[in-house]
């Protein structure tokens, strides 16, 4: 299970809309109460989904649950989608389009979720996000804007009464997610920095972002995001090294424990490793790279060695 809490942040949020901070593997999920009923934005990774549905169910109370809608489609934000959809089976689901073919058809490679060695249950779509529009969540209209960056088709809401921005993974209080495409050999950090100043001309007083406490300190956590970017352009491969980490603490978040053989057969079959390696790192074989990853990971913390196994911190 993962950890949550419910914070609706400040009176700067609007009405009606609460937010259930979870720790990893988990997004954060938006709750938006409206007369005409629920909508919830980001479902959190499939292995919560008991939890996120008891969360949901309870912040909603007698509310009807009605509109999910996705930020964008990585696994720790839409694995919790089929759970909601058999929990309240008149759930309309909304995603930005650029993969909505790919999920109509249940391709799991395009979708990115072999590739990243996660899982995701299928779940199903009534419509699209489109960038440029508007829509109604809870009491307030939320513009719909494209954030590509840390993933392609990944979009932010706004509502420009109270300038709440729901930021996903394309803002955080002290960075911003991993660049998958930077990984994949297209050049996506010039569409982070175009994202960032995106998010500064909307000029938001309060942001929700897809993990971590709400934050008002947008100025600043902008400077630390373009800080950070600068940093992974001087050093891409500092860059590629995290995100391989990240890769492993979410695989290790998911096991708990794990055999030491096992985990490391999994990251060796795992097709973002070999890509990530062949990139940046083929100094070393690739066994040896991925085990001085895992090594950092327990150096750091972040993880620990349990006689023959790999365990979560």
């Amino acid at each position: 299970m993962s950890e949550h809490s419910t914070k609706p942040g400040t009176s700067l949020l609007p009405a009606g809309v609460s937010v259930l901070e979870r720790g990893w593997l988990s997004s954060n999920n938006v709750v938006l109460r409206g007369r005409s009923g629920t909508a919830v934005v980001d479902s959190g990774y499939w292995t919560h989904s008991a939890q996120t549905v008891e969360l949901i169910a309870r912040a909603a109370g007698d509310s009807p649950v009605t509109t999910l809608v996705n930020t964008h489609l990585h696994s720790d934000h839409c694995g919790g989608n089929a759970a909601l959809q058999a929990r309240w089976p008149a759930l309309q689901t909304l995603i930005p389009p650029g993969l909505a073919e790919s999920v109509r058809a249940w391709d799991p490679v395009a979708l990115t979720y072999e590739p990243t060695g996660q899982e995701c249950p299928r779940f199903h779509i009534e419509g699209t996000l489109r960038p440029g529009t508007s829509l109604q969540l809870g009491e307030f209209m939320w513009q719909v804007h494209a954030a590509p960056g840390h993933d392609l088709h990944s979009v932010v809401l706004f509502e420009p009464e109270s300038r709440t921005l729901i930021s996903a993974d394309a803002l955080w209080q002290n960075g911003f997610g991993v660049v998958f495409l930077e990984l994949e050999g297209a050049e996506a950090f010039s569409e982070v920095r175009a994202t960032l100043a995106v998010i500064e001309r909307l000029g938001p007083k309060v942001v929700i972002p897809g993990h971590g406490t709400v934050f008002s300190d947008v100025a600043e956590a902008l400077a630390r995001a373009r800080s950070r970017l600068d940093a992974y352009l001087a050093h891409p491969e500092k860059h590629a090294a995290h995100a391989a980490k990240v890769l492993m603490k979410f695989k290790i978040l998911e096991l708990q424990i794990v055999p030491r053989s096992e985990f490391m057969a999994w990251a060796d079959r795992t097709p973002y490793f070999a890509m990530v390696w062949q990139r940046w790192f083929t100094a070393q074989p690739l066994e040896v790279w991925l085990a001085s990853i895992l090594e950092e990971l327990v150096r750091s913390g972040a993880a620990h060695f349990d006689g023959p196994n790999v365990a979560n911190a």
